[in-house]
């Protein structure tokens, strides 16, 4: 007979809830199952009945009911990643320019995928086993960089920085500056651009396009560096939201398509006079806020082809990194939201402590 089984909760699941810590380490246990041991008082947490809910503590003992038996089933055949070659390990060891114990940032070069997918064998999630290090688990990937953008991209290195940094950018606190070239000058040289996006019909999900009526809201804003005469300009882009191609989609809806993009820009994204045909779209900065205090702040240099054209038209290196706006943690969509949830739990309990107060004897 199975015996009752005892884990010791790690420092990389300090605080989550009880129901999540069993999908990363026992997966087989369902939450219906999780619930009943609850229900039953065969769940405890340091000795304390628990439930799914209840958020856990590093250090803490979990008592676990022994496995229950599962019908045999015909076991699939696991699916193994090939070895990394010593040359694609070198490659992804060659793009990374920050690495502390809960993160990486790499320099992503143009013409490779984040992930995987229909006819796309080489990507960064494939390269992940060459960048753990000293660690036994590879890092995780916690957002993504189109294809042909180049440029900063932050990997988590445990589970419980990867939900950090998900909370990071969810919550809009992680600034992300991209620099771009762009087909002719903006007339506003420091704008905001507001317009909601949606896939757009008949691409299988591949194209995006402004919506006004069903698109989700997308924010983009965007600072002229430099500008050559009418012909092109270098400019500093902010994403405030994670829309799928929102850069790209909102340069090329106020009719200035970054250079090389002719998805969206179609002919008119192309510059003669030895400008590359590639895209001009690189993260050039990520800060974000790290999960052991203080902030990770990395920039990344641009690709041959990006400086080239910098050259070419003109512009000078040294003026590309303007400075970041703070923005108050109350000022972003999860901060006002808890502002407002605050707001009514306090309007609660004074309505509470009313009622009490009615329901007394006079003196």
């Amino acid at each position: 007979m199975s015996e009752v089984r005892q884990f010791t909760v790690a420092p990389d699941d300090d605080g989550i809830r009880l129901d999540r810590w069993f999908k990363r380490h026992l997966p087989d246990v369902g939450f219906a199952q999780v619930s009943r041991w609850a229900r039953t008082g065969q769940l405890r947490v340091d000795g304390k009945r628990a439930t799914p809910g209840d958020r856990i503590e590093a250090g803490q003992v979990l008592r676990v009911p022994p496995a229950e038996p599962k019908p045999e089933t015909k076991a699939r055949p696991k699916r193994e990643r090939p070895p990394l070659s010593a040359d694609q390990i070198a490659f992804a060891r060659d793009m990374v320019i920050h690495r502390d114990a809960q993160a990486i940032v790499i320099n992503k070069p143009p013409g490779l995928a984040t992930q995987g997918g229909t006819k796309t064998h080489d990507h960064v999630d494939g390269l992940l086993d060459a960048l753990a290090f000293e660690r036994d688990d590879r890092p995780k990937l916690v957002h993504r960089l189109d294809k042909d953008t180049s440029g900063a991209l932050l990997l988590a290195r445990s589970a419980r920085a990867a939900a950090f940094f998900a909370k990071s950018f969810s919550g809009r606190t992680a600034r992300k500056v991209y620099w771009a070239l762009i087909v002719g000058v903006p007339s506003i040289e420091d704008g905001m651009i507001e317009l909601p996006l949606a896939k757009q019909p008949g691409t299988g999900g591949e194209k995006m396009h402004v919506d006004e009526k069903a698109g989700s809201p997308a924010r983009t804003r965007y600072r002229v560096i430099e500008r050559a005469g009418n012909r092109a300009a270098w400019v500093e882009l902010q994403p405030f939201t994670g829309r799928t191609h929102q850069l790209r989609v909102h340069m090329a809806a106020i009719g200035h398509p970054i250079v090389g993009d002719g998805k969206y820009g179609g002919q008119d994204a192309f510059l003669t006079g030895g400008i590359s045909r590639k895209m001009h779209l690189h993260a050039r900065r990520i800060r974000i806020d790290h999960p052991d205090g203080g902030r990770i702040d990395v920039t990344a240099e641009p690709p041959q082809h990006f400086a080239d054209s910098v050259a070419h038209l003109g512009f000078d290196p040294k003026l590309g990194d303007l400075p970041i706006d703070e923005v108050k943690f109350s000022e972003t969509p999860e901060g006002k939201r808890k502002a407002v949830s605050a707001a009514a739990k306090a309007r609660r309990k004074e309505r509470k402590g009313e009622r009490r107060g009615r329901g007394r004897a006079p003196a």
